[in-house]
């Protein structure tokens, strides 16, 4: 956490960003050029963006604040677009009305709108004693008359507009909304007056302030169905908003900046409600106001996802406690409680199991299996730790006598980012004076394992750590014992002082509220529902993409996607039908198509002309422009360079081991990153895939699923023609007015996409082994049809069961496997062709189980230009390239 000096020039370099009129007068300026373009204001505002952001890194890591950064972007969309906070307002806050527009400003420079709520008590109450009027409280709400409301209506106006005002000077545009939110009954009119109860929120004019591209700064007066107004108390507005909205965050600020101990004074960092509630209720410092909080608190958070949680914070702190991980504030959230399991029947075997399959990287990377996992396990006594819904999972090893160890650790990703890995870990450190561990080396979460050690040892790809064993001989004689009962994968000895390396002794874990002494650390978990991002530095460097065969539909819908990239240019087309014509719908320069050969490729690739090649060529027609790029590579590495990167859009290496299978959803995404030649999957077998892979746990060998696909007619692609003039242009294979109206099954047994999907599913079976015989690979029935609809392919998947399920079951596969994925939505109706055609995504929905529950039904699709093709191809290149999965994509979920 930054020192008060620190902090105090964070806040003066903001200050400084920031300047009233600097940035609108700027902005102003440069429309004033006539011919300035579009891209170049959007260019001024990334930059400004661009620059807050580091002014950001002075708070925290570079990584934290991006993970952050990237979980508040992803919260909201176009259809929800205020999920990212709630923001309370305190009165004693607005007084201090500068340092609040800097921080909310600060947010929204960086694309991010929270939706403001502010009381005026403190105002309010100057007013009426100024006037001669005490103020009347009864169980802590103020009673309102008639007088007290026309006093209240004046000043929430007025503090409403000084806070829009003191935003719209910072170039921050700010909406006031003083009514038409909130509709609301007497709460008891004889006693309180008139006083609201909130019936209901009405979230269009906020969301309609956000799509507008301002700040909602709401008031919490509240009207009756016959329009008359009502106070309301604004903690109580923003707890009824938040159920609304179900933010990702909600917070309070107030003047002190948190709760804090009543007994030592020390602010409280976090509050886990689930684990701590009941404890810190009975604690005598715990009385009147706090009490009271803590119970709104926990009653808010009830009502809402478990990924929401609230912040207690000063308007100074916004940023720290919004985008670092040690916070600033008071944390509360609702935390899991942890249970102790000492054998697999008690955790529930099947939950185990799945958890084993979908987490364990050894199991992931093909070198273990779930069936081993379990064996193993069952050979010495053992303590599993987990959460209620297994977010995190810890295994220890402690058999009579020895040094246990931690055998597996298996987070999910939100288990990270929500801190459940932390109380899993607690709870381990509890038991145990000492542990040894190991963790591969390109664990994403390695920084984390390196906090809690007290030591390490790295040997190949795997790293051994410890804590509770400072001297160098007794970790030698530790390791040797260890290593002699088979309990840690290989040799690491010698592990002396020379070969090891001792951690600086922090911890990284988090106090609990209720401990009477804690040690300061370095991290707090976010409840937060999006996933962190991996630890990957995202390039901004411009890169030139030459793409040949564009002449068909995937070609034009790729050069659509790559018109909005900010950094990939298209800087070669190539279609022999059409060289010497300009390219249409590319709007960030103008390109010419060529008609280039095999000799051409082979001498720009050597001289590095591009960086990235599509090939959007018929099956069969690419391979010579394969040997073309490969030879030129060659000779581009004997001069020190790098091979460009290759996307193949036809089935031709789909099945070929020196290829990367690029459906990044359910394969290796490092393996996408590091890749120069990708094999794009085909549209059908992108969307068999993603139906089928959650269901793995169930699927009955020898009782394969089937699929029944209908798809749009441009998926069977198109043939040259010309028109009347003669000039070029292309034809559907299949014209729509060929079908009659009518749908046309064809390629009844043997689809390439039938084989495609089981060879690679098969990849994520439970147990797989390198001698299986050809019988236990997973293995699809499809079934293709054409429809006389233009793009847009929608598969029915039916599949026996292996063991009985429900239909929420079977959902919740569905949910928890794409929950972080941008491009696969989950719903819960039969996707139709308006959720599919045009749109970026898979969608999956319609969950149907057999009365027996030995049979699911479920449906998905997508766009087959889109994400079954040029979407998915942008995916692969933006990963193998170094930039940001989605850039270029839109957003339209």
């Amino acid at each position: 956490m930054l020192s008060n000096r620190a902090a105090h020039l964070s806040s003066q370099v903001v200050r400084k960003a920031l300047l009233p009129g600097q940035r609108q007068a700027a902005l102003t300026a440069v429309r004033r050029r006539d011919n300035i373009s579009v891209r170049s204001i959007q260019s001024v505002i990334q930059t400004d963006r661009d620059t807050i952001t580091r002014l950001l890194y002075s708070l925290g890591s570079k990584r934290e604040v991006e993970r952050h950064l990237r979980i508040f972007s992803s919260a909201s969309n176009p259809v929800q677009p205020a999920k990212f906070a709630v923001i309370k307002v305190g009165g004693a806050v607005l007084d201090n009305i500068d340092d609040l527009a800097h921080s909310l400003s600060f947010l929204y420079r960086v694309g991010l709108y929270p939706v403001v709520l502010h009381g005026a008590g403190p105002q309010m109450n100057d007013i009426l004693e100024a006037e001669g009027v005490e103020p009347d409280y009864i169980d802590g709400i103020r009673v309102t008359d008639a007088n007290t409301l026309q006093i209240a209506r004046r000043v929430f106006l007025e503090e409403n507009l000084k806070l829009v005002g003191a935003l719209e000077k910072l170039g921050t545009r700010a909406r006031p909304i003083t009514s038409g939110v909130f509709t609301a009954d007497y709460l008891d009119r004889p006693r309180y007056g008139l006083v609201g109860r909130i019936t209901r929120v009405d979230k269009r004019p906020i969301e309609a302030s956000i799509r507008a591209g301002a700040l909602p700064i709401l008031t919490s007066l509240a009207e009756t169905p016959e329009g008359q107004i009502l106070n309301v108390n604004a903690d109580v507005a923003a707890g009824e908003l938040s159920k609304e909205l179900e933010p990702l965050k909600i917070v309070f600020l107030n003047e002190k900046g948190g709760l804090f101990h009543g007994v030592t004074g020390e602010k409280l960092d976090v509050i886990n409600l689930d684990e701590e509630y009941d404890q810190l209720m009975k604690e005598p410092w715990v009385k009147f106001g706090t009490k009271l909080k803590l119970r709104e608190f926990k009653e808010l958070l009830e009502h809402l996802p478990r990924s929401s949680s609230v912040a207690v914070i000063s308007a100074a702190n916004l940023q720290r406690e919004l985008f670092t991980d040690s916070g600033a504030g008071t944390l509360i959230r609702r935390g899991y409680r942890l249970t102790k399991y000492n054998t697999l029947a008690s955790i529930g075997p099947d939950r185990f199991r799945q958890v084993v399959h979908e987490r364990d990287p050894d199991v992931c990377a093909g070198t273990a299996s779930v069936a081993g996992i379990l064996a193993e396990l069952e050979r010495a006594p053992f303590t599993i730790y987990a959460d209620e819904p297994l977010d995190s999972v810890a295994v220890v090893s402690h058999p009579e006598g020895e040094i246990p160890v931690l055998t597996r650790l298996l987070p999910s990703r939100a288990g990270v980012l929500n801190g459940v890995l932390d109380n899993v870990w607690n709870a381990v450190r509890k038991d145990h004076r000492k542990l040894f561990w190991t963790a591969p080396i390109d664990d994403e979460n390695r920084a984390w394992h390196f906090e809690r050690a007290d030591g390490s040892f790295t040997r190949g790809s795997r790293t051994l750590f410890w804590y509770g064993v400072t001297d160098a001989s007794e970790l030698d004689q530790v390791v040797h014992s260890l290593e002699q009962n088979k309990r840690i994968p290989r040799s690491y000895l010698p592990v002396g002082p020379s070969r090891a390396t001792l951690s600086n002794g922090l911890g990284g874990s988090r106090a609990y509220s209720t401990s009477a002494g804690r040690t300061p650390t370095g991290t707090r978990g976010y409840a937060t529902a999006a996933a962190p991002v991996p630890p990957v530095q995202h390039t901004t460097e411009r890169k030139r993409l030459a793409l040949v065969g564009a002449r068909g539909y995937t070609g034009q819908a790729l050069v659509s996607l790559l018109s909005s990239h900010p950094y990939l240019d298209l800087t070669h087309v190539s279609s022999r039908q059409l060289a010497g014509r300009a390219l249409e719908g590319y709007t960030k320069g103008s390109v010419t198509y060529s008609n280039l050969g095999v000799n051409d490729a082979e001498k720009m690739e050597s001289e590095g002309e591009v960086d990235a090649w599509v090939l959007a060529l018929p099956n069969g027609a690419g391979a010579p422009f394969v040997t073309a790029l490969n030879n030129g590579a060659k000779e581009k590495e004997q001069k020190g360079g790098k091979a460009g990167v290759a996307v193949d859009l036809s089935a031709d290496w789909r099945f070929d081991d020196g290829w990367t299978y690029g459906l990044p959803e359910l394969y290796n995404r490092p393996a996408i990153r590091d890749a120069t030649r990708i094999a794009n999957p085909g549209c059908y077998a992108t969307t068999i895939q993603l139906l089928i892979a959650p269901l793995l746990p169930y699927l009955k060998h020898g009782c394969w699923p089937t699929v029944f696909g209908v798809s749009g007619y441009s998926g069977a692609g198109t043939v040259p023609s010309q028109t009347a003039d003669g000039q070029p242009t292309s034809l559907p294979k299949i014209p729509a007015e060929s079908l009659g109206g009518a749908i046309r099954p064809y390629s009844l047994t043997d689809h390439v996409h039938e084989r495609e999907a089981g060879w690679h599913l098969s990849r994520l079976l439970p147990n797989p082994s390198a001698d299986s015989k050809a019988s236990d690979k997973m293995q699809v029935a499809f079934v293709p049809v054409v429809a006389p609809w233009f793009s847009g392919i929608i598969c029915t998947l039916s599949m026996p069961l292996a063991s009985k399920a429900t239909a929420a079951d079977i959902r919740t596969l569905y949910e928890e496997k794409y929950k972080n994925e941008r491009l696969v939505r989950v719903q819960a109706a039969v996707p139709s062709l308006a959720d599919i055609a045009g749109k970026q995504g898979a969608v999956i929905g319609g969950v149907q189980v057999h009365s027996g529950g030995e049979r699911v039904v479920i449906v998905g699709g997508l766009d087959n230009l889109l994400k079954g093709a040029a979407t998915q191809c942008l995916q692969n290149l933006n990963l193998a390239l170094g930039y940001d999965e989605y850039e270029g994509i839109p957003d339209d979920r």
